[in-house]
């Protein structure tokens, strides 16, 4: 019922920075809990941040300092501005929403998914 489309990823240097946009539609966008997960080079899928109704922001201590997530109601968006990029940065990263109230940081949370986005830093 809801589609969410990622976009933003690119290949960028340590230190530099780069938002992450992720569209809605199908659904009411702003009864949704929205969150960001990323996906690296052998590893497991990782919860990233989070936004909840109303505009509550969550980060994993990865991303505290660093990245901060938005949400726009009327355009049915939510942003991952990310700053200060490293390295350890480099993953795909997917756009998840959940209807439902719980455990933000869990995959489990998340009913609907994107194709993600892929963000690349070198050093």
């Amino acid at each position: 019922q809801v589609q969410l489309v990622e976009s933003g990823g690119g290949l960028v240097q340590a230190g530099d920075s780069l938002r992450l946009s992720c569209a809605a539609s199908g659904g009411s966008f702003s009864s949704l809990d929205m969150g960001w997960f990323r996906l690296a080079p052998g590893k497991e899928r990782e919860f990233v941040a989070a936004i909840r109704w109303p505009a509550t922001a969550y980060y994993a201590d990865s991303a505290k300092g660093r990245f901060t997530i938005s949400r726009d109601n009327a355009k049915n968006t939510v942003s991952l501005q990310m700053n200060s990029l490293k390295p350890e940065d480099t993953a795909v990263y997917y756009c998840a929403a959940s209807r439902l109230y719980g455990d933000h940081t869990a995959q489990g949370h998340y009913n609907y998914w994107g194709q993600g986005t892929r963000v690349t830093v070198s050093s």
